[in-house]
């Protein structure tokens, strides 16, 4: 077997998908006799700064000759890559060996891809170490993702689908035609299998993009065969092409165990920790708060674009536990799914006269309260019921606002109750 991996062909002002450049590669490859086993749609590290939106890198395994891997993928970035972007600089990786064979290092190389920042450098070294051949673009960045690919298979365990539709290259930049209805009638009559194909209360398509390149749509689920069901049923442009990719999306493979006081920038973690400040709605709509362990504390904020998920983060209260998942930029974690563990049932406040009903006022330091009607006292503040709207388990974004790595709740292993979001 022969495993091609790549990286950085698409734009954010131009265009063109990696996807796209995978898929092509693979048709080449069959047209020249070669089989192809499977492509893999990898996302890494949601949180680097050298990224398109869904930073994905691909890999094709087939039993084509390394030689001509090497000549199909090259020639086929040469015509697709957008490297008039000098931020585009592709990268292609090809390794001569089962998927599952890669040496030890490459599987790590591949793991940290996802959860941490790797120099051009480190994936340089190590690729010639294994004796890859490599061709690059521009700066050469892309053999990062490239080399991630290609060790993705033994990396990881666990693995879904999306089925992607291409356009016609002349429809390429012009407004999708996708009609909607079928596109939630679709949803609808597959969904859990297939998730976060549209946003149900926000009435919104999550499966068609609005960038420039060539996707017509992109159907997510546990199941390929569920993704090529929903797609069928959808009403929309001619589809130029399609395939089904195994991925990582949605599986939280960027998620890292981490604590308060250690969170870093560039990382996406998983930890736990008491809400220390109450929620607070800032310019924009955005809600912060805080969350501490022992002396540490660590700001979260759940952004305007989450939508409803802002209202489950204003009903916590200082004093919940919880687990917090998210990214981390510039010190603030960025939510993406929280558990409430433990909440808060009672709140320290004044007590109240148990003839009128008015609030007391204190009576002198450490003397307690009176109500000064009734001369009634009380000896210190009470603890008082708290109502609650939040129950114990786990919230999440919408999928309207989900990253695509990120788990979506209704596919289960949480360990605690679940609260999806459809």
């Amino acid at each position: 077997m022969t495993v091609i991996g790549l990286d950085d062909t698409d734009s954010r002002s131009r265009g063109m998908c990696t996807t796209y450049v995978a898929d092509t590669v693979a048709r080449r490859l069959t047209e020249a006799g070669a089989t192809v086993e499977r492509v893999l749609l990898v996302r890494c590290n949601p949180a680097v700064e050298h990224k398109t939106r869904g930073n994905a890198a691909l890999a094709v395994h087939t039993d084509a000759a390394p030689s001509t891997a090497v000549d199909v993928a090259a020639d086929v970035v040469d015509a697709a890559a957008e490297t008039a972007d000098d931020r585009t600089n592709p990268g292609v990786i090809v390794a001569d060996g089962a998927p599952g064979d890669v040496p030890a290092a490459v599987a790590t190389f591949a793991r940290r891809a996802v959860t941490d920042i790797h120099a051009r450098a480190d994936a340089r070294r190590l690729l010639e170490t294994a004796g890859y051949r490599a061709e690059t673009w521009g700066n050469g960045r892309g053999v990062v993702g490239a080399l991630a690919a290609v060790g993705a298979r033994a990396a990881f365990d666990e693995w879904t689908a999306e089925h992607i539709a291409y356009r016609r290259p002349e429809r390429w930049g012009t407004d999708r035609d996708v009609d909607a209805g079928t596109v939630f009638d679709a949803a609808d009559a597959r969904y859990p299998t297939v998730w976060d194909t549209v946003d149900r209360e926000a009435g919104e398509v999550v499966c068609v993009p609005h960038t420039p390149g060539p996707v017509l749509y992109g159907i997510r689920g546990d199941d390929a065969a569920a993704c090529r069901a929903v797609a069928a049923d959808i009403d929309a442009e001619p589809v130029a092409r399609a395939r089904c990719f195994r991925t990582n999306q949605g599986t939280d493979a960027h998620l890292r165990p981490g604590t308060v006081a250690g969170a870093r920038d560039g990382r996406s973690y998983r930890l736990d920790g008491t809400v220390s400040t109450a929620p607070e709605t800032r310019r924009g709509g955005h809600v912060f708060l805080a969350v501490a362990d022992g002396d540490a504390e660590l700001p979260c904020v759940a952004f305007e674009p989450t939508g409803r998920f802002r209202d489950r983060v204003r009903r916590l209260r200082v004093g919940d536990d919880l687990t917090v998942c998210g990214e981390v930029a510039s010190g603030t974690l960025k939510l993406e799914k929280f558990a409430l563990r433990d909440r808060r049932e009672t709140e320290s406040a004044t007590p109240t006269c148990p003839d009128c009903g008015r609030t007391m006022e204190s009576a002198g330091r450490g003397q307690g309260y009176r109500c000064r009607d009734c001369g009634t006292s009380a000896d210190g503040r009470i603890e008082r019921p708290l109502d609650r709207e939040l129950t114990v388990g786990w919230y999440e974004v919408p999928p309207r606002a989900r990253r695509h790595v990120a788990r979506p709740l209704v596919r289960g292993g949480f360990d605690a109750p679940t609260h999806p979001e459809r």
